[in-house]
């Protein structure tokens, strides 16, 4: 928001509204959003809505106008909005209060929006720190037995019983800065915050905005009006540039202040225990080849002993080479992603980019997918590559369709603004045949001409797999394998479910894409070691294992996202748990996709490069 005037003439300003925005209404609560129209507070449906994008349809996101309209540097107080009349006599109305008082009872916040930027509310915690945040409450609920929620606790006065205490007032601070530019004084809007209030109004003409709080009784029988009002003020700000006006929300929300202690301590560990690995299998492999290529007479012992079977073709090859083709798609989508967003094109600003930009590259990526899954088959001796093609392009896309699907049928049960509409899935189908599934087919077509080149041939044979103590069994070391690249992401994944479920700004993707690479190289050089103490004990069935080693780590994913269902939300309601397990299970089900990829073929190239060293008759 740019408010200006010339130079020459500093004390005429030129007013301009501000408008202000409200999105859909969420809770810790529950995972069922809700847009603001759907509760009955002051609406204005004769202003546009903003357009949204695709990011912000999937998120749920549904941005409106409301009444409420300021002028820019023009303080008010006690401006009434509307009022809402109530009377439990008839039905429609009676509904419409209970549906508030559920809000107020599950805790549902306000999102409001001025100049693109989300307008917080801050409120002071122990030690005289403030804790802010980028919603607001409808209200509070005291219980029966006394117990108040967060909103409630911070207003003494608010101590009936079974009575809900709704905000119905809000005194908003709209920051701006002030400078030169050219012939021009231009101001701009950096920061806005409010608190909010309930009063009871008792005269309609005469507000004051002040007294006693605007009480609802849980067992309300009679009639019942609802005024809605608003303060707002303007303070000038000569240190916070518009550039960095977002900073106020980081610095201010206590959640965003990272322990960098702790996340440093981690990132020296994992460089630590990757630097070991590192070590240890190039200081051992080299000697490995230098004593297998001077001994020509003797016996071959070891790795070398399973040269004539380590690339014999995996039982299920199909299944693996179809999960390759998505993992890799998967990875390129998220690498590009995450990339883009540390550069700061999918900034917070920026509403929805972040899923838009995945879905485009997800979309774009199908030629990847479908050349790595036939390229893979054909080396495995496929041949149905036709088969594999459609499998690949259908499979795990269709299994994250049904599970939006199903889910989807919730909300729209529910009525929540994150239901997608019949058109948009539409659309979304259209990507996905119209455009996903057609270079899916080009990559295949491509792939199915080419194989990976071994360094070694195959026995006609198989031989014989000498019996395995229980450390070096296959599940015992799939189980190990996904620690390590589970420990360099649990805290960074902390915040990732806080600002999903939570509903807290996520906003460090530079550190997020760090955190990315850490895990690329972990999942690499835990899954080699693995491989290559397995290959010492003359066990060559690496293709699965080397899959499953790294891609372990989605099952650890999901059991921490299990422990933070139980130990950190509030969720209630079978409707919102269903809905949080099945979000869940499609981020597990990508993370598993592309961590086994990056283990796979780390491995893949590490067995290809040691046996083309080596001397075999």
């Amino acid at each position: 928001m740019r408010q200006g005037m010339k130079s020459t003439d500093k004390n005429i300003w030129h007013m301009s509204s501000i408008e202000l925005y409200v999105n859909r209404l969420d809770s810790v609560e529950s995972v069922l959003p809700y847009e603001y129209n759907t509760f009955d507070f002051c609406h204005d449906f004769k202003k546009p809505s903003p357009s949204e994008n695709l990011g912000q349809v999937l998120f749920g996101e549904r941005i409106t106008s409301s009444p409420y309209e300021f002028s820019f540097n023009k303080s008010e107080t006690c401006v009434k909005v509307c009022m809402k009349s109530y009377d439990t006599a008839k039905e429609d109305q009676k509904k419409k209060l209970d549906f508030l008082k559920r809000g107020m009872q599950l805790n549902y916040q306000h999102h409001w929006i001025i100049d693109n930027m989300p307008v917080v509310w801050c409120r002071d915690i122990n030690g005289g720190n403030k804790y802010c945040t980028t919603g607001f409450p409808i209200g509070c609920f005291v219980t029966q037995s006394g117990v108040s929620s967060d909103a409630c606790f911070m207003h003494p006065e608010f101590n009936k019983t079974n009575t809900y205490y709704i905000f119905n007032h809000v005194d908003i601070t709209i920051t701006y800065h002030s400078e030169n530019e050219v012939d021009w004084y231009v101001s701009k809007l950096v920061s806005a915050r409010l608190e909010p209030k309930s009063y009871k109004h008792v005269d309609e003409n005469h507000l004051t905005c002040n007294g006693t709080p605007m009480e609802i009784p849980g067992d309300y029988t009679d009639k019942l009006n609802i005024t809605y009002t608003y303060s707002v003020k303007f303070e000038e700000n000569k240190q916070i540039r518009w550039g960095s006006r977002w900073d106020y929300i980081l610095v201010s929300m206590s959640h965003t202040r990272i322990q960098w202690f702790s996340i440093l301590n981690s990132f020296v560990v994992v460089l630590f225990l990757t630097g070991m690995v590192a070590m240890i299998i190039l200081r051992t492999l080299h000697k490995d080849i230098i004593r297998y290529n001077q001994e020509d007479i003797q016996k071959d012992y070891g790795w070398k002993l399973v040269h004539g079977d380590v690339f014999r073709p995996p039982r299920h090859g199909m299944l693996l080479s179809i999960l390759l083709g998505q993992g890799t798609q998967v990875l390129i989508m998220t690498f590009i992603t995450l990339f883009l967003a540390c550069l700061g094109f999918l900034s917070p600003a920026n509403r929805g980019a972040l899923m838009t930009c995945s879905v485009v590259l997800w979309v774009l990526m199908g030629a990847s997918a479908g050349y790595v899954s036939a390229k893979v088959y054909k080396s495995f001796r496929g041949l149905k590559w036709k088969t594999n093609f459609l499998l690949t392009a259908l499979l795990c896309p269709g299994v994250v369709f049904v599970d939006i699907f199903i889910m989807n049928l919730i909300l729209w049960i529910e009525g929540s603004s994150s239901a997608i509409s019949f058109g948009t899935l539409i659309g979304i189908l259209a990507l996905w045949f119209g455009i996903s599934v057609p270079l899916t087919f080009l990559g295949a077509y491509v792939g199915s001409f080419q194989k990976f080149d071994y360094p070694v041939s195959t026995n006609q044979i198989p031989r014989h797999i000498p019996h395995q103590d229980f450390i070096r069994r296959p599940l015992f070391s799939i189980i190990i394998g996904g620690v390590l690249p589970f420990g360099c992401i649990f805290i960074q994944l902390f915040f990732i479910l806080n600002s999903i479920w939570s509903h807290q700004m996520y906003i460090m993707f530079g550190f997020l894409f760090l955190v990315f690479i850490i895990l690329l190289i972990t999942c690499s050089e835990a899954t080699i070691l693995l491989c290559y103490f397995h290959l010492c004990s003359e066990d060559y069935h690496w293709w699965w294992r080397a899959f499953l080693t790294s891609s372990f780590t989605a099952v650890y994913f999901f059991a921490y996202a299990v422990y933070y269902f139980f130990a950190r939300l509030k969720i209630t309601g079978i409707a919102s748990t269903i809905l949080y397990f099945g979000y869940t299970m499609i981020m597990v089900l990508i993370f598993f996709l592309f961590t086994g990829t990056i283990g796979f073929f780390s491995c893949f190239i590490f067995i290809s490069k040691i046996y083309s060293v080596v001397k075999v008759d």
